[in-house]
């Protein structure tokens, strides 16, 4: 059950993204963009900084009650969802978890209030579900550290104004040595690289970040120069409990266009929702959706209490994978019953559930796709200890 603060944070998102997102989705995958009005709007809700404690500037609040207001943001568009949950996600978790107080005096408040969109620059080329193969490299000199080397598939990219970026530092130690730094994208030597032409999520501006020898000064490094990759696996587990949401968000639209549509199509002088086979398909669309609410909800939960729950299950990176694989999946199955639903208006672009079909197969892949989750929850249940 809710409380009654998530029930009206609910609210206010749900009516925020009726009026303010829905009637504009479409047209923001036409265009490849969203309107970036819509980023101040969020601001001025408090949505931007909903994880980050009051004293700098967010809303405090606890990952249960960010998660239910980013599945109603979801359920109005992905793609807007996605900015959300990075802004409010691993970046802001990278500092408060691992950053110095000046650095969550400097960045938080700007990061809470939109006045700056952060990036979050992990993945490569070569060097995708193994983060731990990158390339792109920090050099230390007197006053800091220059950083080079290309990241790929960054969300935000363009748009943002600061990106967390993780580098090789070369420091000697156990383990490989990454730094997370927060690097100003008006740098000289950084540059915003070719924009990726999406199958879904397509108002969502991934790109790649080319790093020239970009020159930041030694306070922009987060947490200690040769623990970065932990601080990002980390930011991870987060960041797979935001796409949950958002996958729920994704198959709630498309359950209920499907179920509207159902009601009113006629077919053989009556309305497909009367055939058994269209309810049986909405049957299963409602259990599946609460069941992935119900394990991202769990998940969120055991992120509070940083440890596993009471029943004795798996760590919590194992409930946030559990999670994003379970949820992601269903809206992958639901929205491909939707359109199936639609029958051949589901096909069709001016249809929703064509595009929110595309944005749920992004859900499946980006953040850990489904073949990397299962690696890390079967490598949490046959850990001995």
């Amino acid at each position: 059950m809710l409380t009654s603060d998530q029930l009206e944070i609910r609210e206010l998102a749900r009516d925020f993204a009726a009026g303010e997102i829905a009637p504009r989705a479409a047209a923001w995958d036409r265009n490849r963009a969203f309107d970036r009005d819509v980023l101040d709007k969020l601001a001025e809700l408090g949505f931007l900084g909903m994880l980050v404690p009051s004293e700098y500037g967010g809303l405090g609040l606890d990952v249960p009650t960010y998660l239910v207001a980013l599945e109603e943001i979801a359920r109005g568009d992905a793609s807007l969802a996605l900015t959300m949950a990075i802004q409010n996600g691993p970046v802001p978790h990278v500092l408060l978890a691992h950053g110095t107080e000046a650095q969550k005096s400097e960045w938080l408040p700007t990061l809470a209030s939109g006045k700056k969109i952060a990036g979050f620059a992990l993945s490569e080329a070569g060097a995708g579900s193994d983060p731990s193969g990158m390339t792109t490299t920090a050099r230390r000199h007197a006053d800091g550290w220059t950083i080079s080397g290309v990241k790929r598939w960054v969300t935000n990219g363009s748009l943002a104004d600061v990106a967390v970026v993780f580098a090789l530092t070369g420091t000697e130690g156990p383990g490989i040595p990454v730094g997370a730094f927060l690097v100003d994208t008006a740098a000289d030597g950084y540059r915003v690289g070719r924009r990726e032409a999406t199958m879904g999520l397509r108002a969502s501006e991934t790109v790649s970040i080319e790093l020239d020898h970009v020159q930041v000064n030694g306070d922009r490094l987060v947490g200690g120069e040769s623990r970065g990759l932990s601080h990002a696996l980390g930011a991870l587990d987060l960041g797979r409990l935001g796409i949950g949401a958002q996958a729920v968000g994704i198959a709630r639209a498309a359950m209920e266009h499907a179920t509207a549509y159902a009601r009113q199509r006629q077919q053989f002088g009556r309305p497909i929702a009367e055939f058994g086979a269209i309810r049986s398909k909405l049957a299963v669309m409602a259990t599946e959706i609460a069941a992935a609410r119900a394990l991202v909800f769990e998940g969120a939960l055991a992120w509070e209490s940083r440890s596993a729950l009471a029943d004795g299950g798996p760590p919590v990176p194992a409930r946030s994978a559990m999670a994003k694989l379970f949820a992601s999946e269903t809206a992958a199955r639901v929205t491909e019953d939707a359109v199936r639903i639609f029958g051949g208006y589901g096909f069709m672009r001016e249809f929703p559930v064509e595009r929110l079909m595309r944005d749920a197969k992004g859900t499946e892949i980006y953040e850990g796709t489904s073949e990397i989750l299962r690696l890390v929850i079967g490598r949490s249940m046959t850990a001995e200890g």
